[in-house]
Parts: structure tokens; sequence; C-alpha cells
């Protein structure tokens, strides 16, 4: 009973911990950054759409983290 209540214990702590699935990235096909808000500095040159996709696809996609949030 002891190992089942850590490990759910573990398994809440690694939810609520995680960053955010959703992320923010210009729709250019040069845009090289995703940002974790919409607000971010680093989106004010976008002259394209600003949309939001999984974290994964942008890594996926070669995506890093914008300095601005670093």
């Amino acid at each position: 009973m002891k190992t089942l209540s850590l490990l759910i214990i573990v398994f809440l702590t690694n939810i609520t911990c995680r960053e955010s699935t959703t992320v923010y990235i210009c729709d250019s096909p040069n845009a090289k950054k995703y940002h974790n808000t919409s607000r971010c500095k680093g989106l004010s040159n976008c002259t394209y759409k600003i949309i939001k996709v999984d974290i994964e696809k942008a890594k996926k996609d070669g995506k890093t983290l914008c300095a601005w949030e670093k």
C-alpha cells in the first residue's frame, strides 16, 4: 500500500510540473523559435499568423525556445 501511495504522488507531481504542452509559433516558413506565451516579445516581428501548436510538434519541426523566455 505504501508503494502504491508513493507511485501516485510521483505521478501527480510529474503531471503538475511538466511544461505547458501548447506553445505559440509564427506561421512563417523561416520561423525557428517557439514561445510559451502569445505576448512574447519575440513574436512582435511576426508578419504571418501566430498559431498554437503542441510543443512536441514545434520541437519535431526543429524549433527551439525563444531567447526572451529563457
